[in-house]
């Protein structure tokens, strides 16, 4: 073939796809299946952020009692400083 028919080939090729591919993606079922894609990565997202929040609690909690821990063995440490005296 020659090399600018060749060409057109390709040219019209091109446009045709891209003409088709267009209708595909604005298409209703298309649109559909965008919405719910995104319908789906909404639920994992929200699923994440309660994870998140989850061991965010947990971890508030055990620095909570570790600090508490810590100042109840000052306080004993500090009352047996006393006693010693």
């Amino acid at each position: 073939m020659k090399s600018w028919v060749q060409k057109s080939l390709l040219v019209g090729g091109g446009f045709l796809a891209g003409t088709v591919g267009v209708r595909l993606v604005t298409s209703k079922q298309a649109k559909d299946a965008y919405v719910r894609t995104l319908a789906q990565g909404m639920k994992v997202r929200s699923s994440y952020e309660s994870m998140v929040e989850q061991a965010k609690a947990e971890y508030d909690e055990i620095v909570a009692k570790a600090t508490y821990i810590n100042v109840e063995e000052a306080e004993k440490a500090a009352e047996a400083d006393k006693e010693e005296k």
